[in-house]
């Protein structure tokens, strides 16, 4: 791609320029496409195209690694970094030392008038700083790393970690000074757009903080009530499964058929599948019991046509997983103007599946070890919130052995026999 040509990169990755008539540029057909700035990975989607000022268009790119927008003729990560340490060091003094490809809209006399500006302002506010102040974001991102390996050593689980590294994070970028809890305890307070269970978990965090320090403080009570879980209908759920991608779609059905929490799912490996029987292994977080379930063929179906290059079954970074989770469920929720569909999460896929089987078995233990409980006070959280009474069902009837047993792996239950014939229902 030449300087000021426009076009864009086709299906096959190929520059398709404006200019010469179709004729393929540095992007040849079947190469991939260019390396993300931030990981070096060249597994990307294209993002649309961006209109630079000289009038050219380049193609954006979303990496699906790591979640970075970029465009083919962006700055790489050294050159972003090379960047950087000229404008902290002050080092260059004219335009010609700028990266060749920003533009420069301003003349050099100009430049260095605004290079003096910045100068005067760094001293002035340099001046009226203090030592503690200048060093405290690299103290508490240390703290930070000194925290999350002690975590590590003590045997806390690798999503604890994350969560509560960031959230320590979070608030130090909003004020917060580690080492002390008061200042800790009012960048709490002041965040508005915080719910009381997401300040709950800010202060369990810097807890454990703190018992890592050696430190004592009088913590806030957060308490957040107790709302009853959002069931949606099964209809709902499959249309937001349909919606999907295929990897969701099948994440998605396998939180719909077992019940799994979403990191339990996420752990799956290939060699915990047995697609003869139909069976499962879950192997257990936040201390549940492990165990084996069944699925349908239909969900062995979309777990095989993933790709099975590595030991998991759903590779890569869940908190990207989730966010891609997020754009697709809002697309479903926009296409058939329903806002009940937004308000479906990993999470929810278990409450649903907790109160369906309750409903149908009536079986309080049976659910518990659906769910992998060791408490059945934490089983009749999913079972006793809901009431079902005056639900619609869905009718079947069976007339030999093989329909009764399509209708029970589609989730439907035996009532009666009547005239020779099986009857069979599910709720809708």
């Amino acid at each position: 791609m030449t300087e000021g040509e426009t076009g864009f990169y086709n299906e096959e990755h190929t520059w398709q320029s404006d200019s010469n008539n179709g004729k393929s540029g540095p992007f040849s057909s079947g190469r991939p496409a260019p390396k993300c700035p931030e990981c070096g990975s060249q597994q990307a989607w294209r993002d649309g195209l961006r209109q630079n000022r000289n009038g050219t268009t380049v193609q954006r790119w979303l990496c699906k690694t790591c979640g970075t927008r970029y465009s083919a003729s962006g700055l790489s990560h050294s050159e972003r970094s090379e960047l950087l340490r000229r404008i902290q060091t002050k080092s260059f003094y004219s335009v010609t030392t700028l990266p060749s490809t920003r533009q420069v809209c301003v003349s050099q006399t100009k430049a260095m008038i605004n290079l003096a500006e910045v100068e005067s302002r760094t001293q002035e506010k340099a001046a009226g700083a203090t030592t503690t102040q200048a060093s405290e974001p690299s103290i508490s991102k240390s703290k930070i790393i000194e925290f999350a390996w002690w975590m590590k050593k003590e045997g806390y689980a690798e999503t604890t970690i994350t969560r509560r590294a960031r959230i320590l994070a979070t608030m130090t970028r909003r004020g917060a000074i580690l080492l002390d809890p008061e200042s800790v305890k009012e960048t709490i307070a002041k965040q508005q757009t915080w719910n009381l269970k997401t300040k709950e978990i800010a202060v369990e965090a810097y807890a454990c903080f703190l018992k890592k320090v050696d430190g004592k403080w009088n913590p806030p009570i957060y308490k957040p009530a107790r709302k009853l879980p959002f069931i949606p209908t099964e209809q709902e759920i499959d249309s937001l499964i349909a919606g999907s991608n295929r990897k969701t779609a099948a994440f998605l059905q396998l939180l719909k058929e077992t019940g799994m929490r979403c990191g339990e799912a996420w752990m799956l490996k290939l060699t915990d599948l047995n697609p003869d029987n139909r069976l499962v292994k879950v192997t257990p977080e936040k201390g549940s019991d492990p165990r084996a379930l069944k699925i349908s063929n239909k969900l062995v179906a979309m777990l095989n046509a993933l790709p099975q290059t590595q030991p998991e079954v759903f590779k890569g970074s869940m908190r990207h997983f989730a966010r891609s989770f997020r754009r697709q469920r809002a697309k479903v929720a926009h296409k058939l103007q329903n806002q009940r569909i937004l308000k479906i999460t990993f999470h929810t896929l278990r409450h649903w599946k907790a109160t369906m089987e309750y409903a149908v078995t009536k079986d309080i233990l049976h659910v518990m070890k659906l769910l992998g409980h060791r408490s059945i006070q934490n089983t009749l959280l999913y079972t006793q919130l809901v009431n079902f009474e005056g639900d619609a069902f869905h009718s079947a009837t069976a007339k030999s052995v093989e329909e009764a047993q399509k209708l029970v792996e589609a989730g439907f239950e035996y009532v009666c026999d009547f005239n020779e014939v099986k009857l069979f229902r599910k709720r809708k």
